[in-house]
């Protein structure tokens, strides 16, 4: 008789013992037989450097946009389920990523946009931001600034609760003048953008003695340039952080989607106040970042948003750059 033999029957032997233990009176212990099912993740933030600044990204959690046409537009229906099927992603549903930064320079710990807060108008799995910063060691006391991209609900909806308490005590808020002046215009509040209005006014108008204008060309902090890049509203910015020779671009909502906005750069988007204008800024935008090679770091892209864009014939590709969550040396 073979070894071989030996080794299966042996096998088939010990592997129906095991099936029949509990019959046979063999009892097994639960640790050696299964293990429980996790049900928690890895804590929601990432951090890398942009020079000498230490950038933490944190997540206010994903936000589902519902049936891709319905916000999309200038791609058929058969288009857009086409460019995400081709993608291994859901053609019924556009699921997009909050992706708040905290930017710390060193002697200021700036926070880049808030996520929805209490408000849940796209579904309960957003309003994490307070939970994501306490996982990073984040105090909101700690924050100094908080830098608004715009003023729609998921962006400016994490900083106060709904009785109009500040998040942030000790935080200057920075907004274009006229996107605060848009979205807390009271005269607003019968029309189609209520629930925006609504929000806007619960979370900016607690800072109304601590806010700040955002003005194009302008440092916002040292180091944290703002360009007005109006369209997706009419305040709309973008922010370019610059710490010793490295960038990082903060593009907020120039593109929503990393394949149907950003492949297809000239299709719109139905939250944008003007459409034709938001890709307008979009192709400028895109084409700072692709041309100079300058990393960004995209609001709603996949988590933690943080990439490249490249020049495609029709348009963009976005790169992602993988976490680092060792810190590999360089080479000597």
């Amino acid at each position: 008789m073979s070894h071989a033999t030996i080794s299966r029957r042996t096998a088939l032997i010990g592997s129906t013992a095991i099936g029949l233990g509990t019959a046979a009176g063999i009892r097994i212990p639960a640790s050696e037989a299964r293990a429980p099912i996790a049900k928690d993740q890895a804590p929601y933030f990432y951090r890398f450097m942009v020079g000498q600044f230490q950038a933490t990204v944190v997540s206010d959690g994903p936000l589902p946009l519902g049936e891709p046409s319905a916000t999309m537009k200038g791609q058929t229906k058969e288009e857009l389920a086409k460019a995400l099927a081709d993608n291994f992603l859901p053609t019924d549903q556009l699921i997009l990523e909050q992706n708040a930064l905290v930017l710390n320079t060193g002697n200021k710990l700036v926070l880049f946009d808030t996520g929805m807060g209490t408000a849940k108008a796209f579904g309960p799995t957003t309003g994490r931001l307070l939970k994501r910063l306490e996982e990073g060691k984040i105090p909101p006391a700690a924050i100094d600034d908080i830098i608004c991209s715009h003023g729609h609900i998921d962006h400016i909806g994490g900083l106060a609760d709904d009785k109009g308490k500040r998040y942030f005590p000790n935080a200057t808020v920075w907004i274009t003048k006229a996107d605060y002046d848009f979205w807390t215009d009271e005269s607003k509040l019968s029309g189609d953008l209520k629930l925006f209005i609504q929000h806007a006014r619960q979370n900016l108008l607690p800072y109304k003695d601590r806010i700040k204008w955002i003005e194009d060309g302008k440092d916002v902090v040292p180091g944290v340039q703002a360009i007005v890049s109006p369209g997706h509203t009419v305040g709309h910015s973008i922010f370019i952080i610059k710490s010793g020779d490295k960038t990082l671009a903060v593009t907020a909502d120039t593109t929503h989607h990393q394949i149907i906005l950003t492949e297809k750069p000239r299709t719109e988007f139905s939250y944008d106040t003007d459409p034709k204008q938001a890709v307008a800024s979009r192709l400028r935008v895109f084409d700072m970042v692709a041309s100079q090679k300058i990393p960004l770091l995209a609001y709603h892209f996949p988590w933690p948003g943080y990439g490249y864009l490249g020049k495609q014939p029709d348009g963009y590709r976005y790169y992602p750059t993988p976490m680092e969550i060792v810190t590999i040396p360089p080479k000597s």
